[in-house]
């Protein structure tokens, strides 16, 4: 599928995942009934567009396939390192058949840790913002430098 832009692809997942939870995982004692689908944050990162699925038994980063993805041509199952700001992180790639190919990589599973949807959307927000802007750096207390503790962590 041709991505063109993020409302497109919140449109799309949230249908495929919806119908998902409909049918697939109907009854299934893993969800949060608290949870609703929602995608988030779909934007392009390098060829790929980047954000997170908040489902009622998952939340994953997602890559959906841009032009020039160099991972599309990986069978389902397959796994890659992805680099980010925030660090290198493992995706698997997954096929679905109203959807395409599209790789995971996951964050929260199950969703029971979430007591309502406004606490997982907080969390993927969080969760999207650090992975592209990476590690917020810790200033330097005058103590580290006196101490010689310039090293942040």
């Amino acid at each position: 599928m041709a991505w063109q832009d993020g409302e497109q692809i919140r449109c799309v997942l949230e249908a495929v995942f919806n119908d998902i939870l409909t049918t697939r995982m109907h009854d299934m004692p893993v969800l949060n009934p608290a949870l609703v689908v929602r995608a988030l944050g779909f934007n392009q990162y390098n060829a790929d567009w980047v954000g997170v699925l908040i489902t009622p038994w998952f939340m994953n980063v997602l890559l959906l396939p841009g032009v020039e993805s160099n991972w599309i041509s990986q069978s389902p199952g397959s796994k890659f390192e992805q680099p980010f700001p925030y660090g290198s992180f493992e995706f698997t790639v997954a096929d679905e058949a109203q959807l395409g190919r599209y790789a995971q990589c996951s964050l929260f599973s199950p969703m029971f840790q979430f007591a309502d949807q406004a606490v997982a959307v907080a969390a993927a927000e969080s969760a999207l913002q650090a992975l592209l802007t990476g590690p917020t750096p810790r200033a330097l207390s005058r103590r580290d430098l006196l101490r010689g503790n310039l090293v942040r962590p």
